[in-house]
């Protein structure tokens, strides 16, 4: 299961944070690394800094966007510090390691870091099936990024060992099937084209309506048999519009 979990940072600045998070990574038996437009590729400092955890710099995986690095993932996890305008499904670190530990049976898992600055933009965390918030001191909750991915692989691995001893308690749980995530985004291309066919919504501005619509069918956490079925709703609103447009 472990294999099947890859740890994605997007943009991020100093290679030296790169290799502590590979280290720390390797410590808890990650060891799948995606790097998403880095403003360096790892160097000698991330070398240096992940003791012993080049191989995991060796092995990572370079894309240029977020959409890239998760396409095939059938759950994505981004890391938020902040509340932002738009809620969206919440989950605490003991909830997180548990859920990609959960569905790491079934299909390729996520955790997404931002920027070391900024963390993850609006778009980028829309992305994601939750959000996870480290429940640090609120007077200083700042962790620097390898010690949030510290923090979260330790909780991964916490859940992996609990598995192992007892395998049964999460069987049921790995029954339900979901899509994966460029499925979802194909869907949401198709939403989006169908309803400005119909003039719902603006096609040179969906804005507010898209993320809404992206959180609606994220809370409800569509399975692959039902996102089958919205789709093929969507196509036949399609083939009734351009039908009416003939008339």
């Amino acid at each position: 299961m472990l294999d099947a979990i890859r740890i994605v940072l997007v943009n991020t600045s100093h290679t030296g944070n790169i290799g502590s998070a590979a280290r720390a990574m390797k410590t808890m038996g990650l060891k799948n690394l995606y790097l998403v437009d880095p403003v360096t590729k790892p160097d000698s400092k991330a070398s240096a800094l992940a003791a012993g955890a080049t191989d995991i710099l060796a092995n990572a995986t370079i894309v240029n966007t977020l959409q890239e690095a998760i396409a095939d993932c059938g759950l994505v996890v981004g890391t938020s510090a902040r509340s932002r305008t738009l809620s969206w499904p919440m989950l605490d670190s003991r909830e997180c390691g548990d859920k990609l530990i959960t569905e790491a049976a079934n299909y390729p898992v996520a955790l997404v870091f931002g920027r070391e600055n900024n963390g993850l933009s609006n778009e980028e965390l829309q992305q994601c099936n939750f959000h996870v918030c480290i429940d640090a001191n609120p007077e200083y909750s700042s962790l620097n990024l390898a010690a949030a991915v510290q923090t979260l692989c330790y909780e991964i691995r916490q859940h992996h060992i609990a598995l192992q001893r007892a395998p049964y308690i999460e069987r049921e749980a790995l029954e339900n099937p979901y899509p994966l995530s460029k499925e979802l985004e194909k869907f949401y291309v198709h939403f989006e084209s169908t309803f400005a066919k119909a003039g719902f919504i603006r096609s040179k501005h969906p804005g507010v309506i898209m993320s809404k619509v992206r959180r609606m069918f994220t809370r409800t956490r569509l399975e692959s048999q039902e996102l089958a079925i919205l789709r093929g709703m969507l196509s036949a609103v399609d083939k009734t519009v351009s039908e009416s447009k003939k008339d």
